[in-house]
Formats: C-alpha cells, sequence, structure tokens
C-alpha cells in the first residue's frame, strides 16, 4: 500500500481499511473491529493512536464520542486518489451491459434512457446520463420545402437528432424545384461539418449559385442557430428509489430533499458540467458537490462518444459511502457499450 496526501505508509493502509469497512457495514469503525478483523501487525493501542491522528488530520471523523471513526469528505478524495485499487468489470456484468443495449432501438433518446435504467439497476444507485455536448454536433441534412408560391419552411436535423425549423417568406415566387436544388447543393456543401463552424459565407455561396435570394439565406442560417439552441442541457435520470435501500437516508425529511434536487436537470447537469470537456473519469465527493442538500452524497462520471468528437457523461449519484472502484468499473464498462451502441444510432 502506497501512502497518500503525505501520508506514512501504516496511516494510509489503516485510512484505506477504514473506508474499506464503513462502505461495507455502514457503521463507525473502530480499533477493535480493525485488529479483529485485519491483519494490521501492531497493537489495538497503536490503532487508536493512529485513528486519533487521522481524525485530527481531517481524514476521518467521530460521530459520537464512544462511537468509532468513519471518512471525512478528505478522507474518501485520499482513498479514491490514492489508495483505492482499481477493479475490473466482471465478466457477467459486461455480458449484461452488452446484452441489455443491444436490446434498445436505434433511436437517440430510446438509448439514452435504457443505459440510464440498466445502470440504476447495476449499481442500485441513481443513474443519470446526459447528452452529447450540442457544440460537437454535426449538420447532418436540411430539407427547404415549398409551402406556397412565397413561403417555404427550412428543416435542419444535426447528427444528435435535433430538428430545427425555420418559415420564411420570399419577395417573388418560387418553386419547389428550386428549393429541392438548393437543399441538395447545401447537402453536398456541408454535410459532416460542424454546426457551430457553418457561417453565412457558406451558405450565401450556395444560396447564390442555384439563384435564390437573402431571405432564403437568412431562413437557413435561422434553423441552423436554432439547432444549435433548441436543446437544453438534456438529462435522463432513473434509479431515484435506490436510494431508499442506503441507511443514510432513512429520515425521511433529507431524503424528500434530495429527491426534489435529483428530479431538477439543471441541477444534475451542474454536477457534472465542469467535467464535459474532459474524456477521464471523475469522482465528486460530498461537498464537492457544491449543494447543501447533496453533502451526504458523491458523483461517479464517465464519459461517453458519440461519433468522433461528441461527447456525453454517464453518471452515478450515490451516498459517499459506495463502491467507488466497482461503480467506477460499471460506469466505464457502460460507456464503452454505449458508445459502441450509439455507432448504429438511427438519426430522425
Amino acid at each position: 500500500m502506497k501512502g497518500g496526501d503525505g501520508l506514512d505508509k501504516r496511516k494510509a493502509y489503516i485510512l484505506a481499511t477504514v473506508v474499506y469497512e464503513y462502505i461495507a457495514t455502514a457503521e463507525p469503525v473502530g480499533s477493535n473491529t480493525l485488529t479483529q478483523k485485519y491483519n494490521l501487525g501492531v497493537s489495538s493501542a497503536t490503532v487508536r493512536n493512529e485513528l486519533a491522528e487521522l481524525e485530527a488530520g481531517g481524514y476521518l471523523v467521530q460521530p459520537h464520542t464512544s462511537a468509532g471513526r468513519v471518512p471525512s469528505d478528505s478522507g474518501y478524495r485520499t482513498y479514491v486518489d490514492a489508495l483505492m485499487r482499481p477493479e475490473p468489470l466482471g465478466a457477467e456484468d459486461r455480458r449484461r451491459i452488452r446484452d441489455d443495449l443491444r436490446d434498445a432501438s436505434r433511436e437517440l433518446d430510446e438509448i439514452m434512457d435504457h443505459a440510464t435504467r440498466l445502470l440504476g439497476r447495476l449499481s442500485n444507485n441513481v443513474a443519470f446520463v446526459t447528452k452529447p455536448q450540442l457544440d460537437a454536433q454535426m449538420f447532418k441534412h436540411i430539407q427547404l420545402i415549398w409551402l406556397s408560391p412565397r413561403t417555404g419552411v427550412a428543416i435542419v436535423v444535426t447528427s444528435l437528432g435535433v430538428g430545427a425549423q425555420s418559415l420564411f417568406e420570399v419577395a417573388r415566387d418560387l418553386d419547389a424545384d428550386a428549393l429541392t436544388r438548393c437543399s441538395n447543393a447545401l447537402n453536398a456543401r456541408l454535410s459532416n461539418r460542424l454546426l457551430r463552424e457553418i457561417g453565412d459565407s457558406d451558405v450565401a455561396a450556395v444560396v447564390e449559385e442555384v439563384g435564390l435570394g437573402d431571405d432564403v439565406r437568412g431562413a437557413v442560417m435561422t434553423a441552423l442557430r436554432n439547432a444549435r439552441q433548441s436543446e437544453t442541457a438534456a438529462v435522463a435520470a432513473s434509479g431515484a428509489q435506490h436510494l431508499l435501500d442506503q441507511p443514510e437516508f432513512h429520515d425521511l425529511r433529507k431524503m424528500r430533499s434530495i429527491l426534489r434536487i435529483i428530479e431538477e436537470q439543471k441541477t444534475l447537469y451542474d454536477l457534472v458540467a465542469d467535467s464535459m470537456s474532459s474524456d477521464a473519469p471523475s469522482v465528486k465527493i460530498g461537498g464537492e458537490l457544491g449543494v447543501d442538500e447533496l453533502a451526504d452524497l458523491s458523483v461517479v462520471t464517465v464519459p461517453y462518444r458519440f461519433g468522433d468528437s461528441a461527447l456525453g457523461m454517464l453518471s452515478i449519484l450515490g451516498p459517499r459511502r459506495m463502491p467507488y472502484a466497482r461503480l467506477l468499473a460499471l460506469a466505464s464498462g457502460t460507456a464503452e457499450t454505449l458508445s459502441e451502441r450509439l455507432s448504429d444510432v438511427e438519426i430522425k
């Protein structure tokens, strides 16, 4: 066992053992428990002294004077960052993830919901997923549809399945064939380009080539802007009922407060927003979540990919006393399979 956060080897081992025992039992851990259950190689008195020093250092807290210790946020953080051993995903879990996601439909929303329900069941905690970042959307296709001699509609569809439209009026009559030619030319020129990189000059060049005017160009640009802005932070969540099984949340008033927060999509999104630019797993513990009502919870977050550049987040929200190594393995395995499954997503 290597030291963590400046701890010597013995303190690091005792801290890791306290975290492991508390995760398993939800009971404060005392020196007698440690010496009886684990081969520490030192006396109970020595363990008591080490526990006291770990408490003084802010790694442990003592809920009651006569009770054992439980990890603090700092203790969990040191455990996750320096002491925890990675846990591989078991073959049975890997098979369940693969088989379950294979049964989902080919629509983006359905796959997202399916993955969230699956991870909630496997982790026995709350699972939630953010759709891929919208600034990574790619232009898929556009349709310019004739409604009357002087009105039409521009419909843009992106790689994330987002659809947006813009009605337009023109100063002179146009026919459906002209709009079809313009649609085809725009699709040929813009297909698979990042939406944020398509500018007015790109659209104007195509519209001018097919002999249409600024009113059509404006409608196309409006539809593109609407596609970029039409979807706020979309989050799917599942498994809130699992928190009721955790002893930390038998206080119904506390539980109702937590459930109210979890129901707010923006709050869930904000928990992982600062991880959206990273392609590495992350863990936020207790007070790091920045929401007082969630101070007894932690979040494990793993990115998944949709195409070459779009990035979304798959997360598990549960008590600070969560089995971090196992949940990181579950989230990582689900994110990997989800990324593969999304390569076959059906865009509508």
